[in-house]
């Protein structure tokens, strides 16, 4: 989980909330390379603790009062808080197999189960933190992606399929996800009828890409109608 952070929701967003959940602060900035470079990782490996460690970004150049309670000096600047408090931290570009540990040892403690041990128990809570201490690790994206699909979470599997190469053992279980998705909702019907409408009508096209949206990317009907959308404009 990531939030957006300034000098005003600093107090709550990350201080308070760190009393009972980690929270990573990512102090960053947009013209720092670096930055690109680690920040969508830790999104990574924060997503895959499944909310147990929350990671807060903080863009320095707009929000100094941060920056000067950190006695930033150089991005990117990680941090993390427990229990209102630092815990660690590092200062530069790390690579994904370091980020992953500083996220582990955030993790509720209780010894320091192995990868093997937490697959070999099999439900969500330990596959996700296996995921953490191996990110990317195709067996365990594919592990909780068919316990996601079993407790009927779609998305979610998706989503943690989204996070491997798509190598054929994975094509098989999206295949799987997209064919158990059922949904509920009538977007399939409002966009057929808006479909005519979206190259003369500014209003039928704003609320076709409003439709979308609300489906969002992961959403396996979301391609079809974007290239129907497509092919109606151009």
């Amino acid at each position: 989980m990531a939030i957006d952070v300034t000098d005003a929701t600093f107090q709550v967003e990350v201080l308070e909330r760190s009393k009972t959940t980690p929270v990573i602060v990512d102090l960053w900035a947009p013209w720092c390379g670096p930055c690109k470079t680690i920040g969508p990782i830790l999104e990574k490996l924060t997503d895959a603790t499944g909310g147990r460690v929350i990671l807060a970004k903080v863009n320095v150049d707009e929000n100094p009062a941060i920056s000067a309670a950190f006695k930033v000096q150089s991005i990117p600047a990680v941090y993390a808080l427990k229990d209102g408090a630092m815990f660690d931290g590092f200062v530069g570009a790390q690579s994904e197999h370091v980020i992953a540990e500083f996220v582990q040892s955030l993790m509720p403690e209780g010894g320091a189960p192995t990868v093997e041990s937490l697959v070999s128990a099999g439900d969500e809570a330990s596959l996700r933190e296996a995921f953490v201490l191996k990110p990317g690790d195709e067996s365990i994206a594919i592990q909780l992606a068919e316990l996601l699909l079993a407790n009927g979470d779609v998305t979610g599997a998706l989503g943690v399929l989204s996070l491997v190469p798509e190598t054929d053992k994975v094509r098989v279980v999206i295949a799987a996800a997209r064919a158990a998705f059922a949904p509920t909702d009538d977007y399939d019907v409002q966009l057929a009828a808006l479909l005519p409408q979206v190259k003369a009508d500014e209003g039928a096209r704003k609320k076709y890409l409003d439709i979308m949206e609300a489906m969002g990317p992961l959403d396996p009907r979301s391609a079809g109608h974007r290239k129907r959308l497509t092919a109606q404009l151009f």
